[in-house]
C-alpha cells in the first residue's frame, strides 16, 4: 500500500480478531519505505498507543529489487506488541507512524483487527444441582473409528464419575463425524460440537476449552486415539493437591497395543520446576495432565505468532508460572502412535529424509537459512510467550520465575541475558538434558539477528544480509522434541 509517500507491505496478515478485555499478542512483520527520504524511526500504533518494534531498518533485498529503489534495502521491520483489547467488541485500527529524515511525521494504515467475544462453542448448560468437578476436553479430526471407540470406552470406564466430556470436532468428514456421534450414543456426559471451519489441532483445543461449563474445578485434555487407565482421573486429582497442574508418565504403544516404550523418561530428564527450561522445551504431554480451571482462564485466548504452537506447551507454561506442578511417576494412559497422528506424521516426514552428520553440519553453518529460521520460528516464539506470561500472570510470579522470563525477553538485545540463555546449553553436560539442547538453537537465532543488522550496512546483494521472514518448515526446527516424544 502507498500512503503519505510511504510504501508499506505486510509479509503476513494481521490477526482477524482479538478477545475483548484480554491481553493478546499481535505479531507484525513487513517493510516500510519512503520514496523521498530516509525513514529514521517507526512505531506501530494500535488504537491510540504507540509500540516500538523490536527491529527496524533491517535489510530487505527482495523489496529493493521489487521497487527498483536501492534505498529500500533497509526497509524491514518486525515486532510483537501486546494489545489490551477494549472490553466492548468493535474495530481496532492498526497503523504505522514514521519519523522521516527531515523531522516530519508520516503515517500509514496497516489494517483493522476486530475485537470479539471469547472463542469457543457456547458452553452447555449442565443439568443437576451442581456442575461436574472435571471437564474432559477432546479435540477430534477424522478419527480412526476403532481407536476412537477404545478411547471413549476408557473414559466411560473411569473410576471417577463426576466428569463431563466436551468434544470439539474440527470439521471431520461427514461419515467420520457420524462415527463420533455413534461412539458417544445417547450418553449425556458427552457434548459434541462441530466447528464451522477448519481450525487445526491448536485452535481446536482452544475451542474445546471454551466449551467448559461454569463451575468446573478441573480440566483434563484428551486425544481421540489413546487409551486411559481406569484410575487416571482419580490419581491425578489426588496428586494435584494445592498445585496448579498434575501430570503422569506415559506408555507409548502402537496401533495393536504393542509396547514401544514403557516410559517417557528413559533418555531425558523430567522437569516440573524450572520455568526457563520449560519455556525452551516442553516436558508435559497434554493428555497426561489435569489442571485447575484458572489455568485455562489465564491461557485463553491462546497466543499466535511465528513458529509452530502446541496447546500443551502453552498450558504447562501458564500452570508453572502461576504456581507448582506435581508429577505421578507411573503411566496413566497409553499413547497410541500411528502415522495419522500429528506428531506421527512429523516423525514419518523426518524419517523420509534422514540428515546424518553431513546434514547436521550443513544446518550448523546455514546462517542465511537455518539460523534465520531459528530466530523467527523459535526465539521470537519463546519471547512472545514469555512476554505474555509476564502480562497475564505477573502478580503470581516468584522472583526466580520473573527473572527467567525477563531474561528470555531481553536476550535479543542484552549481552548479559544472551550469555545466560546460551550458557544454559552447558547444563546437558552434567545431566540436565530436559531442554534437549534447545538453547543452542535459540542462541543461533539471536546471533543471526545481531549479525544481520551489522551486515545490512554492506552491499544490497550480499546474501547474508537478508532479514525477510523465511517460510516456516516444521521439519527444519524442533526435531529433537518430536523425536523424543515419538521415538524416545
Amino acid at each position: 500500500m502507498s500512503e503519505a509517500g510511504l510504501d508499506v507491505a505486510l509479509d503476513r496478515p494481521l490477526p482477524g480478531s482479538v478477545v475483548a478485555g484480554r491481553i493478546s499478542p499481535v505479531f507484525c512483520v513487513g517493510t516500510c519505505f519512503h520514496a523521498g527520504q530516509e525513514v529514521e524511526e517507526l512505531a506501530i500504533v494500535v488504537g491510540n498507543k504507540r509500540h516500538r518494534p523490536s527491529a527496524q531498518r533491517m535489510p530487505r533485498p527482495d523489496r529493493s529489487k521489487a521497487w527498483g529503489q536501492p534505498e529500500a534495502y533497509r526497509s524491514g521491520f518486525w515486532g510483537t506488541i501486546l494489545v489490551e483489547a477494549p472490553s466492548r467488541p468493535g474495530p481496532l485500527e492498526v497503523g504505522l507512524e514514521t519519523r522521516l529524515a527531515d523531522g516530519s511525521i508520516a503515517t500509514a494504515t496497516l489494517g483493522t483487527i476486530e475485537v470479539t467475544a471469547a472463542p469457543g462453542a457456547p458452553a452447555p448448560t449442565v443439568s443437576g444441582t451442581a456442575p461436574p468437578a472435571i471437564a474432559i476436553c477432546m479435540a477430534t479430526f477424522n478419527p480412526d473409528p476403532e481407536l476412537l471407540r477404545v478411547q471413549i470406552g476408557s473414559i466411560r470406564a473411569q473410576t471417577a464419575d463426576d466428569w463431563i466430556c466436551m468434544i470439539s470436532d474440527d470439521c471431520s468428514d461427514p461419515e467420520l463425524f457420524a462415527e463420533i456421534a455413534a461412539a458417544v450414543e445417547d450418553d449425556g456426559r458427552f457434548v459434541v460440537s462441530r466447528a464451522d471451519r477448519r481450525l487445526g489441532f491448536y485452535r481446536n483445543f482452544e475451542r474445546a476449552l471454551g466449551m467448559v461449563p461454569e463451575g468446573v474445578e478441573f480440566i483434563a485434555l484428551s486425544d481421540q486415539d489413546d487409551r486411559w487407565y481406569a484410575d487416571k482421573l482419580d490419581v491425578l486429582r489426588s496428586a494435584i493437591g494445592a498445585a496448579e497442574l498434575a501430570y503422569s508418565d506415559v506408555r507409548r504403544v502402537d496401533e495393536q497395543g504393542r509396547v514401544r516404550a514403557p516410559t517417557l523418561w528413559a533418555r531425558r530428564r523430567n522437569n516440573r520446576t524450572n520455568l526457563a527450561s520449560l519455556l525452551v522445551s516442553n516436558t508435559m504431554v497434554g493428555a497426561a495432565c489435569l489442571f485447575r480451571r484458572r489455568v485455562a482462564d489465564r491461557a485463553l485466548p491462546f497466543p499466535q505468532g511465528p513458529g509452530w504452537y502446541f496447546h500443551d506447551h502453552w498450558i504447562a507454561l501458564v500452570a508453572l508460572t502461576l504456581g507448582d506442578v506435581e508429577y505421578v511417576d507411573r503411566p496413566l494412559y497409553d499413547y497410541v502412535q500411528h502415522p495419522g497422528a500429528v506428531l506421527g506424521q512429523a516423525a514419518r516426514d523426518e524419517s523420509d529424509a534422514p540428515e546424518g552428520m553431513a546434514g547436521r553440519v550443513r544446518r550448523w553453518f546455514d546462517f542465511a537459512g537455518h539460523w534465520r529460521a531459528a530466530y523467527f520460528s523459535l526465539y521470537l516464539q519463546r519471547q512472545l510467550m514469555a512476554r505474555l506470561l509476564l502480562a497475564r500472570c505477573g502478580a503470581e510470579l516468584t522472583v526466580r520465575k520473573r527473572r527467567a522470563l525477563r531474561w528470555t525477553v531481553a536476550a535479543e538485545h542484552s549481552p548479559l541475558a544472551f550469555a545466560w540463555l546460551a550458557g544454559r546449553r552447558a547444563r546437558t553436560a552434567v545431566g540436565f538434558n530436559e531442554t534437549l539442547g534447545g538453547e543452542g538453537e535459540l542462541a543461533k537465532g539471536i546471533l543471526w539477528r545481531r549479525l544481520v543488522g551489522i551486515a545490512s550496512h554492506g552491499r544490497p546483494n550480499r546474501r547474508a544480509a537478508d532479514a525477510s521472514m523465511p517460510r516456516f518448515e516444521p521439519r527444519e526446527l524442533g526435531s529433537r522434541q518430536r523425536r523424543w516424544l515419538v521415538r524416545g
